[in-house]
């Protein structure tokens, strides 16, 4: 059957969508304040930063590799002796202070950023099995990033400010009009790269996360879109 008069092929419609959202889009729960939630902006958020949360206890469980923020803090760990949960505070601290250039301000979702996904990471952690064979672990891996992908969609266009990591991402999408996928991917890659000179642990599921979580991200975020 034909299209409808006016309407982009079937075809154009599924190449857009899986191109992904260049820009982070305005939808119907996004709050109008980064410190006032509506009912509809804090279930985003919540929903989005849990689903964070369970997309790294994937990764975790898969067992193939930590993401690239997590070895950047291994490697600053064995660099300056920190534990990785101070080198990982430290990291956030810079990160944060990046913001500032950029006019960056934090919000809400900054805040439950820190406790909702270390909470979920958790809890899902404990109660996902040990995947078995290779492939089952690789499954793992690319699941932890589509829902890493989907979470960040959902809390991103909450509109109540990004987490530290996010945060960057995002000023420098509005400060370059650059798309945020390629930017999501540059700095992963350069975070990536700068753990293991430091003598971070890289794996398979390393990579593909630096690699395929832009795309999920912008993917992602044409889908909440739609919603």
């Amino acid at each position: 059957m034909s299209s409808v008069a006016g309407a982009p092929p079937r075809r154009v419609r599924l190449l857009a969508l899986l191109r992904g959202s260049a820009s982070i889009p305005s939808t119907g729960w996004t709050a109008g304040h980064v410190w006032r939630p509506t009912p509809g902006s804090f279930v985003a958020l919540l929903a989005g930063l849990w689903l964070f949360g369970t997309g790294e206890a994937f990764l975790l469980a898969a067992r193939l590799g930590a993401t690239p923020w997590t070895v950047l803090a291994q490697g600053v760990s064995l660099r300056t002796g920190w534990a990785i949960g101070w080198s990982t505070f430290a990291i956030s601290c810079v990160v944060l202070l990046l913001w500032w250039p950029l006019r960056q301000r934090p919000g809400l979702g900054t805040v439950l950023n820190i406790v909702v996904i270390a909470v979920a990471l958790e809890v899902m952690y404990t109660w996902l099995p040990e995947p078995d064979g290779y492939a089952v672990r690789l499954a793992f891996a690319l699941v932890g990033i589509a829902m890493i992908g989907l979470g960040s969609g959902f809390y991103l266009t909450a509109g109540h400010g990004p987490g530290p990591r996010d945060g960057w991402m995002t000023g420098l999408h509005w400060r370059t009009g650059w798309p945020v996928g390629r930017i999501r991917l540059c700095i992963e890659v350069t975070v990536l790269v700068a753990g293991w000179l430091l003598g971070g642990t890289v794996g398979v599921g390393t990579l593909l996360f630096a690699l395929l979580i832009g795309q999920s991200l912008a993917l992602s975020l044409r889908l909440v879109d739609r919603f």
